[in-house]
Formats: structure tokens, C-alpha cells, sequence
């Protein structure tokens, strides 16, 4: 599906339809991997284009698959240097009981920060402490690794 989409005519009616589609199956999503190879490359690509408030109704699904598609549809967003609904998410996901969307929202949180590392910190500067342990070194990763660890110390 990823691939047709990509081969479609830009703002096409068979990119809809593919996108479309795609949230009326997500049911069939079942991994992770589905999620990542195909969520940033249809439903992010479409929605940076149409809107975003899918994602936000996404992001409170009890589905966990539907709840990482909304952060891994950020990515996209991300690559223009939006980060904003990037951050929405991943405070949505805060307390997100799933190992799998920790993962998922530190990785974004760590792309933001490798595009702008001020926007990360003052993101991370009220809610490091309260970060499920995993969003948190996902976010990091990339840190000096005495920053990181104070980080993780809780020492900033």
C-alpha cells in the first residue's frame, strides 16, 4: 500500500482512497513494523496535506496500533519542521501504558531534537521526571552522554 500510494499522482483521488482504506483496516495492523513502514508514508503524508485532527482522535483509540499510527504519522511533519503536533502526541502518550508507544514517541521526540534540540529540551525541561524511563532514552539517545545522564539522574 505504501508503495502505491508513493506512485500516485500527488493530491490524486487514489492516494485518498489508498489512505482511506487504511484507517478502515486498521484492525488488520497488528505489529509494529506494519505501523512504521506504512503510517508516516500514508496516513502522515496525507494528513499533512488535509489535516491533522485524525491523528488526535487516533492517539486516544484503545487500539494500541491506532495509538502509534498517530505518533508515527508525525514523522512527516517532523521532515518540514512542524513539530507541533509531534509534541501533542507524545504528551498524549505520556502515561500510555504500552512499552511499544514509549518507543515510538521518544523515537519522534528524538527526531525533533535533531532538528531543533532547544524545541526537545523545552519540551523535555517540565516533563523528564514524569516520562515513562523508555520515552525518555529514546528522546535522549542522541545527547552528549554527560547530559544524558543527568537526564536520567533527574539532575537538570
Amino acid at each position: 500500500m505504501a508503495g502505491q500510494y508513493k506512485k500516485a499522482r500527488k493530491d490524486s483521488l487514489k492516494k485518498r482512497q489508498i489512505f482511506e482504506f487504511y484507517l478502515k483496516n486498521t484492525g488488520r495492523i497488528n505489529n509494529w513494523d506494519l505501523v512504521d513502514c506504512t503510517a508516516p508514508h500514508i496516513v502522515g503524508d496525507f494528513v499533512l496535506k488535509d489535516g491533522a485532527n485524525i491523528l488526535r482522535f487516533l492517539v486516544k483509540s484503545n487500539n494500541i496500533w491506532e495509538r502509534r499510527i498517530a505518533i508515527m504519522s508525525t514523522a512527516p511533519f517532523i521532515k518540514k519542521g512542524s513539530f507541533g503536533e509531534t509534541l501533542f502526541m507524545a504528551d498524549t502518550l505520556m502515561n500510555d501504558e504500552h512499552d511499544l508507544i514509549h518507543k515510538a514517541a521518544g523515537w519522534m521526540l528524538r527526531e525533533v531534537g535533531k532538528r531543533n534540540i532547544s524545541v526537545l529540551e523545552i519540551f523535555l525541561s517540565t516533563r523528564y521526571k514524569q516520562m515513562p524511563r523508555t520515552m525518555l532514552r529514546y528522546a535522549i539517545e542522541k545527547f552528549p552522554e554527560e547530559k544524558r545522564k543527568k537526564y536520567l539522574k533527574g539532575e537538570i
